[in-house]
């Protein structure tokens, strides 16, 4: 029989663990939460250096609090730090799943094979420490439970990781001599309601502080403010004791100074004319609030929030959210809040044109959203919730709907809120994710209504909209999002009646995840953009996710890594579902962030005839703030350049401009490139930051190049040489000097993360049959891994060689012919590819081109420049971020280390490469379509083998892939495939290059 703890306000009274770690109740003795304030009141920083103790299970005799303990032998760690991450193993190790809990479903029970750590504190109170003061020790971040003692007392326990709680100390504290201990278990009651898509990283991760309360002082504030017509208004809210009082309110740039003689005088404050605060233009006021003993620093953001319709508003105007999912990771800190890191992050953002951010799937620390405050984000702030290991076996035994836990979920939204409320930068609040439905998520709901009637409410799983403000909803496709941004009356609602999806519609809809950004990806990013600026209803959403979760870490030879699931020997683990990020863990962002940033860019340059048409697409604030600049490029080199004068064009607003005589070239493409840059320094970026670009192709029209000319072919064993070019039996073996093997066909790609996803249909097939089945799989049995290839004939002719090479994988009926023709004209050589695949052929294909090898005897090929698409590689699905020019890269450059290695370098649209050594030009064929380029290192088989970079093995070849085609990438890691528009269907296809020495 299960002994439950005893529930006591005395913080003296000793709980034995086992029976704790069962306890749905939050915490015990723990204060009422509060606003997370900037105080002048005394406080100690506990953060430093601890002993510290790890056992195997929670089963512990309660001596870590005893004065005579000696822990002389016990490690020694850092706080703020998880103790998986310390100690070369010795502490443990991470683990992370994305849904499975790495315990037995048996609610509320944990395993008795729980690692517990004990940490220990000596400290002394600071020399003026006020002797009156109530004393209020404060942990910002513990995972997961734990109990604390002073001086040998236990003061209480909590749970609740990613929340703030307090404990009155003052009769436990002494000047000098204080031991203060700390138990944490890894595994509680509590870790059921946190099985968040992340890193399971036990410890205190968060600051630890001692803080000196005086009996006079302020115990929370809270200024909430309105906007409206241009007047601000301050709604304040005070908590503190009579002899606080009075209590003054100063906004010295305002010309406030108002005074509260008493708690009842506590009221409204108008304060005339002000500038609003938006994600475009946060514009703060300092503000303090002095009571008789504290003086309270704060900075208010004048802004209302509303839902009028099926609109979102701040200030009485639509939000569109282009918006990143956050978690709270670094690769050697874990979760441990760094400031530098953090701010750096948020400019990366705002660089990227990203201007809202959802805290997935907690609070993050406090001063992040300050940060947020000063740079400028809408945020939805969520709470400590997730039960999604549940769903396994249908949601049975869910928390949400056990009365067993109401307790602790609103202790969690009540902690939430509390501590963030002053924040201008939240604009709604959420209950958590992913974690079913229930009563004691609707009672979430009705607190935070309650408490806070000026932010909305936000929960993706109420599919019924029974208790939430918005609708909300994660990976819907482009069709079912369009239906959505009409009537919706064709969208599927997720178990609702008529009734409940008629009050769905009615809401703001917004997509808070979308765009699984997992390894090479995702693709459609425009197609949701263009939803949104169609149907007003749509408020945008989240991509998931902001950054990679790896951990780095080093092999037995010492080569370092960004470790993923089952990195570190977990029982159960989901591999590399962590790193779905926008970012690499190494803090590089990836082609798909620079995608991103395209697709949001906040004004719209479009070309309309001799005009330029400007289209301000922010919130509020207008292109002052902006200048345009031209450059003029043939085949990709400068020709002319100068600037545009841009008029203030109002939010929402558009205006034309003339754009100026454009000198073209004869017989050279002829580019003009429009870019909106910042006129001045801000806060993000410098001066000349690009915001906003767009080209437009002002060429002369083009001679289309000759046919092939007719060749009397005559059979022959194709060993000869063609200018520059030796073959050997039809197939090249050198160009140049330079040994070089090809062409050969390649269908295959080493597989995204998309390419394996098998959660969504492939949008490409006629019915729900691939539901559950990835492309990848789809590939490999049909063999496009392991082709083999049969030369049907040799020709040969004057000047020119001809190959037919019938190409197909063992146990397969399926095959691909491909015709090469090598013509020497007047010096030039030539070469043309025709493939043509047999019927037959059940799915699409990674990829239609060829491969040249480049074994390293000559010399490695160092990389390439390049006159077509780039910097970045670029898909079918994704290529807002890809413009015109004249680039150069080296053959690392033209990768991404993703961090399980996939396809990865594809450059779109190429004319003109050179190799060094040689190089050539691609001509469009028949249909006008240009090819790409790629060079590796590897293969795609040999790159598909790895599950990380370091495994990859030594290579003497670089590979040069000239692809007719490659398939889109789509978002089916978690979302949907590729659009069938960006889908490659096995279908004939032709290259036409030339190759020059």
């Amino acid at each position: 029989m299960l002994v439950l703890p005893r529930r006591s306000d005395d913080p003296g009274a000793s709980v034995p663990s086992p029976a704790l770690l069962a306890d749905t109740a939050p915490s015990s003795g723990a204060l009422a939460p509060r606003s997370w304030l900037h105080s002048d009141a005394p406080s100690l920083s506990l953060n430093g250096d601890w002993r510290f103790r790890l056992s195997p299970t929670a089963d512990l005799p309660d001596d870590v609090a005893r004065a005579d303990l000696d822990d002389a032998g016990w490690d020694t760690l850092p706080v703020p730090a998880h103790w998986v991450l310390h100690g070369d193993g010795r502490h443990g190790r991470p683990s992370y799943t994305n849904v499975q809990y790495p315990f037995p479903i048996e609610p509320p029970f944990v395993p008795d094979e729980n690692p517990t750590g004990d940490y220990r504190r000596r400290f002394d109170l600071p020399a003026g420490w006020p002797v009156d003061a109530r004393v209020v020790l404060r942990f910002d971040g513990v995972e997961s439970l734990y109990r604390v003692w002073l001086n040998g007392v236990e003061v209480g326990s909590a749970s609740g990781s990613r929340l703030a709680h307090e404990f009155d100390v003052t009769d436990r504290v002494r000047a000098e001599g204080n031991l203060l201990a700390v138990r944490v278990h890894e595994w509680s009651a509590a870790s059921y309601l946190e099985d968040q898509d992340q890193w399971w990283l036990p410890g205190i991760f968060r600051e630890v502080t001692l803080t000196a309360r005086p009996a006079d002082g302020v115990e929370d504030v809270w200024l909430r403010t309105a906007f409206a017509d241009g007047v601000g208004t301050i709604l304040p809210e005070v908590t503190a004791p009579e002899p606080a009082f009075p209590v003054t309110l100063r906004v010295p740039e305002l010309g406030v100074e108002t005074v509260w003689a008493t708690p009842a005088d506590v009221a409204p404050v108008a304060v005339g004319e002000v500038d609003p605060w938006t994600a475009e233009t946060p514009r703060l006021y300092d503000a303090t609030v002095t009571a008789q003993g504290e003086t309270i620093t704060l900075r208010l953001g004048f802004r209302t929030v509303e839902i009028r319709g099926d609109r979102f508003l701040v200030n009485g105007r639509r939000v569109v959210f282009h918006g990143m999912n956050r978690h709270e990771t670094h690769p050697v800190r874990g979760r441990v809040f760094d400031g530098e890191h953090a701010r750096a992050d948020l400019i990366r953002m705002k660089q990227f044109n990203v201007n809202a951010i959802r805290t997935s799937h907690y609070p993050p620390h406090p001063r992040l959203l300050d940060l947020a405050d000063e740079l400028g984000f809408w945020v939805i702030l969520e709470c400590d919730l997730e039960t999604h290991g549940f769903e396994k076996a249908g949601w049975r035994d869910n928390p949400s709907d056990d009365p067993r836990w109401r307790d602790a979920y609103l202790d969690r939204i009540r902690r939430t809120v509390e501590r963030d409320k002053n924040h201008p930068s939240i604009v709604m609040w959420s209950l958590g994710n992913e974690s079913g439905t229930g009563a004691n998520l609707a009672a979430m709901s009705a607190w935070a209504h309650d408490r806070d009637p000026g932010r909305p409410v936000h929960y993706e799983g109420d599919y019924t909209g029974e208790y939430t403000d918005v609708y909300s909803r994660m990976y819907s496709s482009v069709p079912e999002t369009e239906q959505i941004g009409t009537d919706g009356s064709l969208a599927p609602l997720l178990g609702c009646t008529p009734a409940q999806g008629a009050r769905q519609r009615t809401k703001p809809f917004i997509l808070c995840e979308y765009a699984h950004a997992m390894g090479n990806g995702p693709g459609a990013l425009d197609q949701y953009e263009a939803l949104v600026d169609a149907h007003p209803r749509l408020h945008g959403g989240f991509v998931w996710e902001w950054r990679d979760h790896g951990i780095l870490a080093r092999t037995a030879d010492g080569i370092p890594f960004y470790a993923y699931g089952g990195d570190f020997g977990e029982v159960v683990h989901d591999g590399n579902f962590v790193m779905d990020g926008m970012v690499l863990s190494n803090d590089v962002p990836t082609p798909g962030l620079h995608e991103f940033k395209a697709v949001a860019q906040p004004v719209a340059l479009t070309f309309d005839g001799g005009e330029l048409v400007v289209t301000n697409r922010r919130h509020s604030a207008s292109t002052a703030d902006l200048a345009l600049r031209l450059t003029v490029e043939h085949d990709g080199r400068e020709a002319a350049s100068g600037t545009l004068d841009l008029p203030v064009v109002e939010a929402g607003e558009s205006a034309r401009l003339p754009l100026p005589a454009v000198p073209v070239a004869e017989g050279a493409e002829t580019w003009l490139t429009v870019t909106a840059v910042l006129a001045a320094d801000t806060a993000w970026a410098p001066t000349g930051h690009v915001v906003a670009r767009a080209q437009l192709d002002r060429s002369a029209p083009r001679r289309p190049r000759p046919g092939s000319r007719a060749v009397d072919w005559r059979e022959a064993e194709g060993t000869l040489t063609l200018g520059p070019a030796t073959f050997e039996r039809g197939r090249l073996v050198s160009l140049g000097r330079r040994a070089v093997a090809g062409p050969r066909l390649e269908l295959f790609r080493a597989p995204t993360d998309n390419d394996e996803g098998a959660t969504y249909g492939d949008l490409a097939a006629s019915d729900a049959s691939t539901v559950g089945v990835s492309s990848a799989s789809l590939w490999r049995e049909q063999g496009l891994d392991r082709l083999t290839h049969r030369v049907v004939v040799v020709h040969e002719a004057d000047g020119a060689l001809r190959t037919i090479t019938r190409v197909s994988a063992a146990n397969s009926v399926d095959s691909v012919t491909v015709e090469t023709v090598w013509t020497l004209d007047e010096g030039e050589l030539g070469l043309r590819v025709e493939i043509q695949p047999s019927s037959g052929w059940p799915s699409v294909w990674p990829r239609i081109g060829v491969r040249f090898d480049l074994p390293d005897g000559d010399g490695a090929v160092e990389g390439a420049e390049w006159f077509g698409t780039g910097p970045l590689e670029s898909y079918p699905d994704s290529t807002r971020a890809a413009y015109v020019g004249r680039f150069r890269a080296t053959v690392a450059e033209l990768k991404v280390e993703y961090a399980r290695p996939q396809e990865t370098g594809h450059r779109a649209a190429v004319r003109e490469v050179d190799l060094g050594a040689f190089g050539f030009t691609a001509f469009p064929d028949s249909r006008g379509r240009l090819p790409g380029f790629s060079l590796s290192r590897h293969t795609p088989q040999q790159v598909a083998a790895a599950g990380h970079p370091h495994e990859l093995p030594e290579s003497d070849t670089t590979y040069l892939f000239v692809d007719a085609a490659q398939h889109g990438l789509g978002s089916r890691a978690c979302g949907p495939d590729v659009w069938p528009e960006f889908a490659l269907r096995p279908e004939a296809r032709t290259l036409r290059l030339t190759f020059h020495i």
